[in-house]
């Protein structure tokens, strides 16, 4: 399998600064690439991201796309299975890992106190 992503060496990485909206997601969500891209019309790539999610935001419907999704908690909170009003569902704290196939439908989410995931996407290869 041919990766789109760089050959990258340690780094500093800027955890106050390169966040932006995903696409579709709530307010309070907010992702930083670190390397790689999806194509997801052509079911191709991989990246791997930062995800944090700000103290009190929460989405209302669960997740499903067609790639795979390996998800770590780095610090903070996750609640998983709110309700539409953020209510409810099961909180986890880091060290916390989740490997989901595609087609799976998950969360919706919440964090309390604010959570930062480190989560990498990727299709099967063809």
């Amino acid at each position: 399998m041919r990766s789109n992503k760089p050959h990258l060496e340690f780094s500093a990485v800027d955890l106050s600064a390169g966040f932006a909206p995903p696409p579709g997601y709530p307010p309070g969500f907010a992702e930083k690439i670190l390397a790689g891209s999806l194509d997801e019309k052509n079911l191709k790539g991989s990246r791997t991201r930062l995800l944090k999610i700000a103290a009190g935001a929460y989405s209302t419907e669960p997740f499903v796309h067609q790639y795979w999704e390996e998800v770590y908690l780095l610090s903070g909170d996750l609640i998983v299975g709110n309700d539409a009003q953020g209510r409810g569902g099961e909180q986890f704290t880091g060290p916390t890992y989740a490997c989901r196939p595609p087609g799976v439908h998950h969360g919706p989410f919440k964090s309390d106190t604010g959570c930062l995931l480190l989560e990498v996407h990727y299709f099967d290869e063809n």
